[in-house]
């Protein structure tokens, strides 16, 4: 299985899902669809609950369910149970929700769309523009957004070449970067602006994506220089680009008198 790990988002809600590109089929978190769907306080329970139910009706469904790894809120990849749209069709007959047509109208466009983005990469940052203009953000803003998404690319090809594992190692360097530029580790920062499971990029200010764009792309020049063999090797390329940006922020605050790292987030700005 070819894999693209993606985020997607119904009515506002994260949907953690994985594309691949052998079967050109979506497999999404089952645990995030029953959450979606349910808003309950305990969605593993709710899917062990409901695993036991299918099996003592003798449904086909869960025999179908596979585990793949994505991304969990502590930011390390781990095992979860996921379906397909088909199997999702299914699943979603056996729980009662209000949202369970809209979610198979969405389930079923978002399809569509991927099929689509393959074949024209435009219409997919054409997507992603109106996600962003929908939500409030401002042009400016949603410019430097699709800037920061080009140059995170940029470095994560650099990191595949570098032979770097999806999954803990980049997260462990992305922690490395955001730390040596802001001072925070990702998860610090996320606190400091009273983020959950929400995106922190989504959750910059121009400002931040600035400098968090100038720590990725200077960890990808140190790195296309340098050519490191070892993980260890690309940990410290990691800080040291992280630095560039940190030298930059401090300047700025120096210069300015303020700080740079905010606890302003989406909804606080878009609010106003």
């Amino acid at each position: 299985m070819t894999k693209k790990d993606a985020i997607q988002v119904f009515e506002d809600r994260h949907v953690r899902s994985v594309w691949d590109s052998e079967t050109e089929k979506w497999y999404i978190s089952v645990i995030d669809v029953i959450e979606v769907l349910t808003d309950s306080a305990n969605p593993r329970r709710y899917w062990s609950d409901l695993k036991i139910k299918l099996e003592k009706e003798g449904s086909e469904v869960y025999e179908n369910i596979v585990q793949l790894k994505m991304k969990a809120p502590d930011g390390k990849m781990r095992f979860t149970d996921a379906a397909d749209a088909e199997q999702l069709f299914r699943l979603i007959q056996s729980i009662p929700s209000p949202k369970a047509e809209p979610f198979k109208m969405w389930l079923a466009q978002l399809g569509r769309e991927r099929l689509e983005e393959i074949d024209d990469p435009e219409q997919g940052i054409e997507r992603l523009m109106e996600y962003y203009h929908r939500k409030g953000y401002s042009a400016n803003w949603i410019n430097q957004r699709l800037k920061s998404i080009e140059v995170r690319k940029e470095l994560t090809d650099e990191w595949e070449r570098r032979g770097i594992q999806k999954g803990q190692q980049y997260a462990i360097l992305t922690d490395i970067i955001t730390q040596s530029w802001s001072g925070l580790t990702t998860k610090q920062y996320k606190q400091f602006k009273g983020l959950k499971t929400e995106s922190l990029r989504d959750n910059m200010t121009n400002l931040e994506l600035v400098l968090n764009m100038l720590a990725e792309a200077s960890t990808t020049e140190i790195s296309q220089k340098e050519r490191p063999e070892s993980f260890d090797d690309s940990k410290k390329i990691a800080h040291r680009g992280g630095k560039v940006a940190g030298a930059a922020r401090k300047e700025l605050e120096t210069q300015t008198g303020q700080k740079v790292v905010s606890p302003l987030n989406a909804k606080k700005v878009l609010k106003k």
